[in-house]
């Protein structure tokens, strides 16, 4: 199970014609839908990828540290 507490930005991009959800926290964290739950929903996946892989090298997993940028 992934930790919900990451911060996740969600977008819509004109250029690529979706939303578009990263996740400041874990470099190069990032996933896309045609809509803003379904872009919330695939970037849920691949943090739990992130962090497994992050593991399987052996690399240190940033602890979640809530909201990370001020409107």
């Amino acid at each position: 199970m992934i930790d919900p507490r990451y911060e996740v930005i969600i977008y819509w991009s004109r250029e690529d014609e979706a939303f578009i959800a990263e996740v400041p926290e874990l470099p190069g964290c990032a996933a896309d839908g045609t809509t803003y739950a379904e872009a919330l929903s695939n970037v849920q996946g691949i943090i739990a990828e992130w962090i497994e892989t992050a593991n399987e090298l052996g690399r240190s997993i940033p602890e979640p540290r809530g909201r990370l940028m001020f409107a």
